[in-house]
């Protein structure tokens, strides 16, 4: 396997440029799209190429239930540092299932407080609760998801603001933005390099929402407006914050005050952030055919060590 079989924990540092890029110059929907199938290829990648190197370092623990064969010199000899990077492969996978264990068990509690909290209410795409605190947030479901906002946000906005509230959330809903928002914080547990993708996103799915909602109000600034009254008077909600997150409010504000995002499928090469989407379509190429090498090797080594 030589080094090749470390390379793809590093790579995701080669998605660096385009994260912060491309929020910046793609359209919110083909930023979020690019960036989440980018982690989450990078991510799978460094995580096979640590369960590569656990098996080794297996291997040579004492009272092991693997074959006493799998720890031989030759197939130590196929990874790089096999003493160091077997043992500490063993830790890090070890962390990763927990954090991605974490991610997901988090992610099921706060849907289901979630639900909990709407009990009772009418079953309706529209929940609007009788609380003075002001908040609003899209809570998905299985099959539409429901728009929860509270009447402490809507009596502090006009009749168009409040269409604008709306329409954002139901493009949260519409997009399934709760799934990329998944998909990348479990790419950044099992890769601490792939946080900024993770923070990138976040940013990118309410720019998405806010461009739809644009779309439908036809009134840009009446959607930033709504956006910043939203921002300035709402409080995290304490038990359901993670569906509640406004993100970075004087960017997206800044962003709907200028004029909307061209559309395009790809970035052109001669641009900076074609650069940067084609260093990280790079680096993911070079991660995947490592990783895939590595345990194609890796097997055949111990296919042949494994005695008949």
């Amino acid at each position: 396997m030589g080094v090749f079989v470390l390379l793809p924990l590093v790579l995701p540092l080669t998605a660096w440029p385009v994260a912060r890029l491309a929020e910046q110059r793609l359209h919110p929907r083909a930023a979020t799209w690019l960036l989440t199938a980018a982690a989450c290829a990078l991510a799978l990648c460094s995580t096979l190429c640590l369960t590569l190197l656990m098996v080794v370092g297996t291997a040579q623990l004492p009272g092991n239930p693997l074959p006493d064969a799998w720890s031989d010199d030759e197939v130590r000899e196929a990874v790089p540092y096999d003493e160091a990077a077997g043992e500490l492969a063993i830790p890090a996978l070890l962390a990763v299932l927990a954090g991605c264990s974490r991610v997901l068990w988090r992610h099921v509690r706060l849907r289901r407080r979630a639900g909990r909290s709407l009990a009772g209410l009418p079953r309706s795409t529209v929940a609007v609760l009788p609380d003075p605190e002001p908040y609003a947030y899209a809570l998905p479901g299985r099959s539409r998801g429901r728009v929860v906002v509270s009447t402490g946000l809507l009596t502090r906005l006009t009749a168009r603001e409040r269409r604008a509230l709306f329409a954002h959330e139901r493009a949260h809903l519409a997009g399934g933005h709760h799934r990329f928002l998944l998909l990348v914080q479990l790419a950044a547990r099992a890769n601490p390099f792939l946080r900024p993708l993770r923070t990138a996103v976040s940013y990118t799915v309410e720019r998405w929402a806010d461009e739809e909602a644009a779309g439908v109000v036809r009134d840009r600034q009446t959607v930033a407006r709504a956006i910043g009254k939203a921002a300035l008077v709402s409080r995290p909600h304490p038990v359901l914050a993670g569906f509640a997150a406004p993100g970075p409010v004087p960017r997206r504000v800044a962003a709907l005050l200028g004029p909307a995002p061209a559309v395009h499928v790809w970035p052109s090469l001669f641009t900076a952030v074609g650069v940067a989407a084609w260093t990280a379509a790079a680096g993911t190429m070079i991660s995947a055919l490592s990783s895939a090498s590595s345990a194609v090797t890796l097997f055949l080594v111990l296919k042949a060590a494994t005695p008949l």
